[in-house]
């Protein structure tokens, strides 16, 4: 098939989750026979220093990174500005299958209008933004009643990662015959290309002995950051050697985030790291002895991450449902910093019940979550579209 994937993010912007996921399937497509084109932008936190406005091979897979007009726009409301896109209305009529990422672009927007017009059954994978909540919700009200809603019930299918996203869907108008539940990837780890062990805690002046509590993500007020801080205080009452690794680029928190750890007295205990990529960011998972989450949408791509380093993860109800994290590879708590901090102490205190948590999410992602099996699910669905 030739098929198209869009997105305004794709690799090499590591600043959020949907740009990797993109790439993964991408790439998996390619091996399997495909004929695979990404529409993509230059945007990022800071512009991709890429070849813009015309195609350029990553990876075997044909890209086009559309210079956006304006990169704070894309950055600030997902809005993307690719003025470059009216070049090739002409192409879109070429491709067997379309699959958008995320539906509330200027992307969605023009691919959907084409995608009618020439008849080219399109796809919406929304990565947990279904429903407009947390933040920027009037900016996303108006879009749905001129776009948004259009754009879902007119997909020919939508893949929702997890039950509760199917159910958000749902109240969007879509009708459940039309959604199917896949779940992100990730490519199993191969040991003997890991980075060593204490690297992170080298780097970071953490003494060996010293437990590591790790969060990883956008340093936002979405993500419950500063419930994990009061919850951390806690912990550090009832046992000291431990620190807090708050890993991840700043998104306007990390100013409010400081002055807490000030006041809660914890600025021998915290460490703020900024973004790690790459090889830092898993010597970071290999030093940690806990990954926790406070609040999430969709589904995480730190989680899988965490699970194939053999990390428990600990999280709240404060997220779509994932069933199979509690009691299996971490706990899921109610939204409270007492119940999060208990749940730290469990597993920091607990050697055997860390290392089972940690093998049973290794196990997990070796036979669920690998992307070759998560990527035959989605060609699947292409072939029930195209008929």
């Amino acid at each position: 098939m030739k098929i198209l994937q869009a997105s305004n993010l794709f690799h090499p912007c590591f600043d959020a989750g949907v740009s990797g996921v993109v790439y993964e399937i991408s790439k998996e497509l390619k091996a399997k026979g495909h004929e695979v084109t990404v529409y993509s932008t230059d945007g990022c936190t800071a512009r991709l220093n890429v070849k813009t406005n015309k195609m350029v091979f990553v990876d075997g897979i044909e890209v086009y990174y559309f210079k956006n007009l304006s990169n704070t726009l894309n950055t600030k409301l997902n809005l993307a500005t690719p003025y470059y896109l009216f070049r090739i209305i002409k192409d879109i009529k070429n491709f067997d299958i379309i699959h958008i990422h995320e539906h509330r672009t200027f992307f969605a927007v023009f691919l959907h209008h084409y995608a009618m017009k020439y008849n080219v059954p399109y796809i919406i994978q929304s990565h947990g933004s279904v429903l407009p909540f947390l933040h920027k919700i009037t900016y996303k009200k108006i879009f749905d009643k001129l776009w948004g809603y259009k754009i879902l019930n007119d997909a020919s299918q939508v893949i929702a990662l997890t039950q509760s996203e199917s159910e958000q869907y749902q109240k969007m108008g879509v009708p459940l015959s039309k959604i199917k539940i896949i779940p992100n990837g990730i490519n199993e780890k191969e040991d003997e290309n890991s980075p060593k062990k204490n690297k992170f805690r080298e780097k970071n002046h953490i003494k060996t002995g010293e437990k590591i509590v790790l969060f990883l993500g956008r340093l936002h007020e979405s993500k419950g950051i500063e419930i994990l801080i009061k919850a951390f205080l806690e912990v550090t009452s009832e046992y000291k050697p431990i620190k807090l690794a708050i890993v991840g680029p700043d998104n306007g928190f990390l100013d409010s985030l400081e002055i807490l750890v000030k006041n809660l007295d914890l600025e021998d205990k915290v460490i703020f790291t900024g973004p790690l990529y790459g090889n830092d960011k898993i010597e970071a998972y290999i030093d940690a002895d806990v990954f926790v989450t406070p609040r999430y949408t969709g589904f995480p791509i730190t989680f899988l991450e965490s699970s194939a380093y053999g990390l428990p993860i600990i999280t709240t109800n404060r997220g779509d449902e994932l069933d199979w994290i509690n009691e299996n590879v971490g706990y899921v708590t109610d939204y409270d910093e007492h119940q999060l901090a208990q749940a730290i102490l469990n597993i920091i205190l607990n050697d055997s019940l860390r290392n089972k948590f940690g093998d049973n999410g290794k196990n997990l992602i070796k036979s669920n979550f690998n992307w070759q099996n998560i990527v035959n699910k989605i060609e699947e669905v292409y072939k029930e579209v195209k008929g």
